[in-house]
């Protein structure tokens, strides 16, 4: 994939550090990333490209954005990431009316002008750095939630040996830019909280780092001169400093925001969250949920910015210097866990790919879902079937209107990039039978050979289970499942076979456990017995939660159906494809309407699904 990071920025920013993480790691993994800004202070093994991004004059965007649209063409870019406000604005105009898929990072609160509103210049897919970003886009930009996700920073992080065991000072670092706001809390520390604790704790050392002096707002650096005046040598402003961790783990104690802070703990440092919206305190158990949702301190989920209280800092930094803990080892690995630079990278990387798909094919694609093929009407409660004359028009119908039946496993090879998009049909459909009925062998395969058809067809794990007993306890005719011999002749035909479970429980009603050995166990015994990967997973009677959703994902399942509920476009929920159910009354009209694109969006108008 080639990937264009955007930013706008004169001087080292969280975005900076997450788009150069990104970077490196997609590198590493085999893509082409180029970075364009103002500035870049970081290494980089990505291309960098110097353009005055910041620059907001309407001169300057113009020609901005003709550079960006020729740097899209030049590099057959897939997909351009910004990761501020001016990059945003250049990144969506930039790639308008095209297939170039456009994507933001949101690192902070943004500005709630009606403009915002009207013109959602975000992009089709929009990441949020922690919850509390989601819910302030959600509730007061009104940005619909199905974009959104949450990734935290990614932290490529390598501690340092301090030597902070080497002397018997007590060190307070505070970490984090001089400008802005974040300038402005550090000025508010100089003023009201810095004076007591240097008075208070005769061998403590305040590191200024980050920022620069004349950068401070003018309050805060003539307190601070008149701070180093008093205190001679006591006071240090360190300024940016490029092995970060080292700082950090020299501390006592540090107090820091975002991705700093996570560092911080990761030093196992005592760590304060303040940022530029809120005072979260010292990091513990009984607040670290708080500290991840707001990024410790910098986002607040409604307001701009709560006013400090001084006393409980004090307080809280006095803590923190004379009896330092650090977090327990539990929270240091959930840490590791949540921000480990490779895991986010992945992450990212899926979230370019869905958006990437959904660029190449917008619209809503049809998956049709049968279960049963018979020779005859007959007398059903549930009528999940159709004769095979029904069956032969409806392939007949989508061959005359030239559709292409894909797999699931297809779909994922363009996806995953191991087929090249230009490849993937205009008109793509993908047809499925569920529980695995013998009649899909012996009456479904040689139509769909008739007419040069996939399918996927979702079967049951356990091989002892031979007919639909489930069924049969509810007045439905029985049906004979196929064995392991016939499953195997489908997918040697080129069928791909998913799972359906081992015995079409219905797993929301199972315990954890039920639920998670029902579905893994499934796809162990099928690839098992196909000698191939077996990638989908159908819910049994379509009845699924969102911990169904997390062990399908657990047991390594890549898409999971369902049937009258799902996203919008498969690529809204890889966990919740919508199908539109096929029956024997489906005449050549409504077969023609339920594999339209409009189809999806006609659902849920009438059904509200």
């Amino acid at each position: 994939m080639r990937i264009l990071h955007i930013l706008s920025q004169h001087q080292v920013t969280g975005a900076e550090t997450y788009a150069i993480t990104l970077a490196d790691q997609h590198i590493a993994m085999g893509h082409k990333v180029w970075i364009v800004s103002d500035t870049l202070n970081t290494p980089t093994q990505a291309t960098y490209i110097q353009q005055p991004i910041g620059n907001r004059s309407w001169l300057q965007r113009m020609l901005n954005l003709i550079k960006i649209r020729k740097l899209i063409k030049q590099h057959k870019i897939d997909i351009v990431h910004s990761h501020s406000r001016a990059a945003t604005w250049i990144g969506y105009f930039a790639t308008r009316f095209s297939k170039v898929g456009f994507i933001s990072t949101v690192h902070g609160r943004q500005s709630l002008r009606i403009s915002k509103r009207i013109l959602d210049i975000y992009g089709k897919k929009v990441i949020a750095v922690c919850d509390n970003i989601q819910s302030h886009l959600i509730s007061q930009l009104k940005m619909e939630p199905a974009k959104l996700c949450v990734i935290p920073n990614a932290i490529d992080f390598v501690a340092e040996t301090g030597s902070i065991n080497s002397h018997n000072k007590k060190i307070l670092s505070i970490v984090g830019r001089t400008t802005g706001p974040k300038g402005q809390r550090t000025a508010e520390l100089i003023s009201e909280v810095f004076p007591l604790l240097l008075q208070s704790i005769p061998e403590l050392e305040i590191r200024i780092i980050g920022g620069e002096l004349k950068q401070l707002p003018p309050e805060g650096q003539l307190k601070l001169y008149h701070l180093q005046k008093a205190y001679p040598n006591r006071v240090q402003v360190i300024g940016f400093v490029s092995d970060l961790s080292k700082w950090l783990n020299e501390s006592s104690c540090n107090i820091a925001a975002g991705r700093v802070a996570v560092e911080s703990l990761l030093c196992n440092k005592p760590t304060i969250a303040l940022g530029e919206a809120d005072y979260e305190g010292l990091v513990s158990e009984k607040n670290f949920k708080a500290c991840i949702a707001s990024n410790f301190g910098d986002i607040h989920a409604q307001v701009k910015r709560m006013p400090l209280d001084y006393e409980i800092i004090r307080q809280d930094l006095l803590q923190a210097l004379s009896t330092p803990s650090a977090l327990p080892d539990e929270y240091t690995a959930k840490i590791q866990t949540l921000y480990d630079s490779q895991k986010i990278a992945e992450r990212v990387l899926e979230v370019y790919r869905s958006l990437r798909m959904q660029m190449r094919q917008p619209k809503h694609i049809p998956v049709l879902m049968y279960h049963k093929v018979l020779n005859e009407e007959r007398s059903s409660k549930h009528r999940i079937y159709v004769t095979v004359k029904r069956f032969r028009d409806h392939m007949s119908s989508l061959k005359r209107r030239k559709f292409t039946a894909l797999t699931f496993k297809d779909y994922l090879s363009f996806r995953n990039e191991s087929r090249p998009l230009s490849e993937f049909p205009k008109k793509p459909v993908i047809i499925t039978f569920d529980d695995g009925y013998l009649n899909n062998l012996s009456l479904a395969l040689p139509i769909l050979q008739e007419f040069q058809f996939k399918a996927v067809i979702f079967a049951l794990g356990d091989m002892a289970v031979r007919n639909n007993a489930w069924d049969v306890i509810k007045g439905e005719p029985e049906d004979l499942l196929m064995n392991a011999d016939q499953l195997k002749i489908l997918s040697d035909a080129g069928i791909e076979i998913g799972a359906h479970s081992l015995s079409h429980r219905d797993l929301t009603k199972l315990s954890e456990d039920e639920a998670y050995h029902e579905i893994l166990q499934s796809k162990l015994n099928l690839e098992q017995l196909l000698q191939t990967d077996v990638v989908s997973f159908a819910y049994p009677y379509g009845y699924y939660s969102d911990s169904v959703k997390e062990l399908t994902k657990k047991a390594g399942f890549q898409i999971a159906v369902a049937t009258d509920r799902g996203g919008m476009h498969v690529e809204q929920d890889l966990f919740e494809i919508f199908r539109v159910a096929i029956f024997p009354s489906d005449n050549p009209w409504k077969f023609w309407k339920k594999t339209q694109n409009w189809y999806r969006s006609y659902y849920k108008r009438k059904r509200a699904q």
